[in-house]
């Protein structure tokens, strides 16, 4: 396991790399100037140019991204240009509220797929397998600002049960049932797609073992359709749906900022529209890399799970 850990570090490094390249870049290349903005409107070109100074921006583009790099590896992000604050400071904050809302969000996505994918394989129904189909082409049809609207509607207007959006008020863990109030809608909003996903690739992966020659060997000798899913395929059916939930987290990730946006979540998905709106390049720039690295762990992280469950993956890459 060791081995083909260090054999995958390497090209995660890599990535890593070119997208804090491709990030600088790109950001050098959006319109506006983050020294006239913080100016104001009727600010004289000699204090833009002192500011563009203070700032470090009238350095070339290879200074600008040496010295910003030197800061990552460093852990100095340095100051927000316009937010204000430090924005390692920033980061934190909204990071934690990310965090909880794409771990709450995840984990009702696995405990469904996980129980509709089950029941749907061990009690072959045809209603019961039209009704998930039909959701599961709704859940993942419908745009996820629609149904962060859609829910917001029915349970925070039409029958205000729950709050419309923000977050608790004392935190997550002063009050759990209040914390689970607010987390409930948004989470369900960003679950939706992705449990749709789990469910349909654990369904197939499910429908693959159980054609296999030791199912029909455990059938033969009498043994239930519950205890061949839940003792047998499904631990053989993990390897690929840990590859599927891999992906699927990425797309939370990046689910989570419009979801963020509709509920007034004040995660990372708020903090890189507030940069990007008003040009605050350091503070974009660091939060875009941070999804890169946290899409390019959970893969890692996905890759040597599967490895764990499938030694000839591990055997694989030692050749």
């Amino acid at each position: 396991m060791t081995r083909y850990l260090l054999r995958r570090l390497p090209s995660a490094v890599l990535v890593l790399f070119a997208a804090s390249v491709l990030i600088f870049l790109l950001m050098r290349l959006v319109p506006g100037d983050p020294a006239s903005t913080l100016a104001g409107p009727d600010a004289t070109p000699q204090s833009i140019a002192a500011i563009r100074h203070q700032l470090g921006l009238d350095r070339s583009i290879p200074a600008q991204y040496l010295s910003w790099l030197g800061g990552l590896v460093t852990f100095d992000l340095g100051r927000s240009y316009i937010l204000g604050g430090q924005i390692s400071e920033l980061v934190s904050q909204g990071l934690t509220n990310t965090l909880v809302l794409t771990g709450a969000a995840l984990l009702l996505a696995i405990v469904v797929s996980l129980g509709v994918g089950v029941a749907s394989v061990v009690w072959p129904r045809r209603w019961l397998n039209a009704i998930v189909a039909a959701a599961n082409t709704a859940a993942v049809a419908l745009p996820t600002f629609v149904t962060s609207v859609l829910l917001v509607l029915v349970f925070a207007i039409a029958i205000p049960v729950l709050p419309a959006g923000g977050v608790p008020p004392d935190g997550f863990i002063a009050r759990p049932d209040i914390a689970a109030q607010y987390l409930l809608l948004p989470a369900t909003c960003l679950a939706l797609p992705v449990g749709a996903a789990l469910t349909r690739f654990l369904t197939e992966a499910l429908h693959t073992e159980l054609g296999k020659p030791y199912v029909l060997t455990a059938r033969s000798q009498g043994i239930s359709q519950w205890q061949i899913v839940t003792r047998g395929a499904l631990r053989n059916a993990l390897p690929a749906v840990l590859t599927a939930l891999g992906i699927q987290t990425g797309h939370l990730l990046g689910g989570a900022v419009l979801v963020e946006a509709v509920f007034a979540w004040p995660g990372i998905g708020q903090l890189i529209e507030q940069g990007i709106n008003r040009r605050d390049y350091p503070v974009v720039q660091v939060l875009l890399l941070l999804s890169v690295t946290v899409f390019v762990a959970i893969q890692l992280l996905t890759d040597i799970v599967h490895a764990w469950l499938d030694p000839r993956i591990r055997i694989g890459a030692g050749t």
